[in-house]
């Protein structure tokens, strides 16, 4: 089996920042990829940012410019918020592409989430 837990939300007033971290454990083969999505009340759960194994990046257009998606090692990945907006409020979910030892193909896991919340 494998966890993905996030760490970082929180409250923020608008203008600042907060650095979310994501580690993937478990009988962890490989992982194609990692990234952030984030589900606000009502809305669907949309795609923030994400990472492949090589390196390339991708970001929703609500985000460029103020958001970095980062991983320092093949388990973990980060997202730098910064100039946050009340509209970033939001549950964010770390999701990984994943091949898990004895599995026949890589698969998606989730996190539980974590609240990050943007007022004043």
């Amino acid at each position: 089996q494998v966890q993905l837990v996030e760490s970082g939300g929180g409250l923020v007033q608008p203008g600042g920042s907060l650095r979310l971290s994501c580690t993937a454990s478990g009988s962890i083969s490989s992982i194609r990829g990692m990234g952030w999505y984030r589900q606000a009340p009502g809305k669907q759960r949309e795609l923030v940012a994400g990472t492949t194994s090589g390196g390339n990046t991708v970001y929703a257009n609500s985000v460029k410019g103020r958001f970095t998606i980062s991983r320092d090692n093949a388990n973990t990945v980060y997202l730098q918020m910064n100039t946050l907006k009340p509209e970033d409020t939001a549950v964010y979910y770390c999701n990984g592409d994943i091949w898990l030892w004895g599995a026949k193909d890589f698969s998606d896991y989730w996190g539980r989430g974590t609240q990050v919340t943007v007022s004043s």
